[in-house]
């Protein structure tokens, strides 16, 4: 009985084994990026950030351009999870997108080589720049389709709903390349005035009603 075993256990190890090494170049190649860009991210210097000999990093990719096409999309995926555990048990709709927000902000600060992975990913990995694009543009969606059933929204009909998806990743991407990213390459929280100048337009929109703009 235990050679049967054995033998089930031992694709597993390797199968484990590889996601492992798999993961350490992907971590080794955010960082190399995030400090030198796509042009310097050599297999040389990912190897080296991963404490792995060179060679071997064809055992798990087939190209470097393989790696690079997709580092951002998994970083994407991180921090849709990073997003995802923000909002939940937030009470309503305005409150769930104030915690997308501010954890889009805290993902930045925990990952600060990914607005230079994101910008020069379109130029260097295009190819990942598109399937992160659209993996975040469908979760999105996903969120506003679900705040749709629940009743709000109701008044942007369904054509208008990608467009919105669009405008709020937007406000994501411009609103952090102003606020987040400090001299020195550090990130910081968003100021308040941000939060509630978003929230702001997000509530009352652009023209509010005479009786919100009186209060």
């Amino acid at each position: 009985m235990s050679a049967p075993s054995a033998r089930r256990s031992r694709p597993s190890a390797r199968r484990e084994r590889s996601e492992k090494a798999r993961a350490a170049l992907f971590e080794a190649a955010a960082r190399v990026v995030g400090r030198h860009g796509y042009a310097g991210a050599s297999v040389a210097r990912i190897t080296a950030a991963a404490r792995m000999a060179q060679g071997s990093f064809y055992t798990y990719f087939p190209s470097r351009q393989a790696l690079l096409d997709e580092l951002l999309p998994k970083l994407g995926e991180e921090m849709l999870a990073h997003i995802a555990a923000a909002v939940s048990g937030a009470g309503d709709e305005i409150a769930r997108e104030e915690r997308r927000f501010r954890a889009f902000f805290e993902f930045l600060q925990r990952r600060p080589a990914f607005f230079r992975i994101l910008h020069e990913a379109e130029f260097f990995a295009p190819r990942g720049f598109r399937r992160h694009i659209e993996n975040i543009a469908a979760d999105y969606r996903r969120a506003l389709d679900r705040a749709r059933a629940r009743g709000a929204l109701a008044h942007f009909t369904e054509a208008e709903v990608e467009p919105l998806v669009f405008l709020l990743m937007a406000a994501r991407s411009y609103t952090s390349m102003r606020y987040a990213y400090a001299p020195g390459g550090k990130v910081r929280p968003p100021p308040e005035e941000l939060v509630s100048a978003y929230l702001k337009l997000l509530r009352q929109g652009l023209d509010p009603p005479a009786a919100s703009a009186e209060s």
